[in-house]
């Protein structure tokens, strides 16, 4: 249970829902064979510094960064929280630039959508409350249930796009924006949690 849990709370960070309309130009302007292969080097990308992050533990902050993880954890929190008043109230979307190798797109998306505080203090706390291989398991699921999410939806925006795009856009931004909740909530634990380290 702890394992799937772990998983549900990075699968909710990354929110591959709200990701979807961030992306939507790469969903539009690219074909299917393109944007998977943009999607599975984004989420390698992710998923290996994930996993990086939660075997090396706070251990990497302190002795690689030389910042205390506490620190790290209350910066998260705020960016994180940041992003979900926005998602949740502005519906302003993040367009991904589409022009170039798939290296440097999946590069692109890997870094400020899916790599960012949140995500990587989520994977220390991971790695911290889990076995190492169940940690391990733990992200790939995770990781795996976005990019099977974003991979479905292109699928089903490219049937639809010719007459239903605009409801089912609008279908995925409400979505993205309850999910946007979850990713505040837990934004508001990561601050309580980095200040309780730091009082400690």
């Amino acid at each position: 249970m702890e394992l799937l849990r772990s998983a549900s709370i990075l699968f909710v960070l990354l929110n591959p829902f709200l990701m979807s309309i961030y992306l939507i130009s790469l969903i539009k302007e690219l074909s299917l064979r393109e944007f998977i292969k943009v999607m599975i080097r984004a989420h390698l990308i992710s998923g290996i510094a994930f996993v990086i992050f939660a075997m090396a533990g706070e251990s990497i902050f302190e002795n690689v960064f030389s910042v205390r993880f506490a620190s790290f954890l209350i910066f998260g929190g705020i960016i994180f929280l940041q992003i979900g008043i926005h998602s949740i109230f502005s519906g302003q979307f993040v367009l991904v630039e589409t022009r170039g190798n798939p290296e440097h797109i999946a590069g692109s998306v890997a870094m400020p959508f899916m790599i960012a505080p949140g995500t990587l203090s989520a994977s220390v706390l991971i790695g911290s409350s889990l076995p190492k291989e169940d940690a391990a398991i733990a992200i790939t699921i995770a990781v795996l249930a976005s990019l099977f999410s974003i991979m479905i939806f292109k699928l089903i925006h490219d049937s639809l796009k010719n007459r239903n795009e605009r409801i089912l856009n609008r279908y995925v931004e409400v979505v993205g924006r309850v999910v946007a909740l979850f990713t505040g909530t837990y934004a508001i634990e990561m601050i309580v949690r980095g200040i309780e380290l730091l009082l400690k």
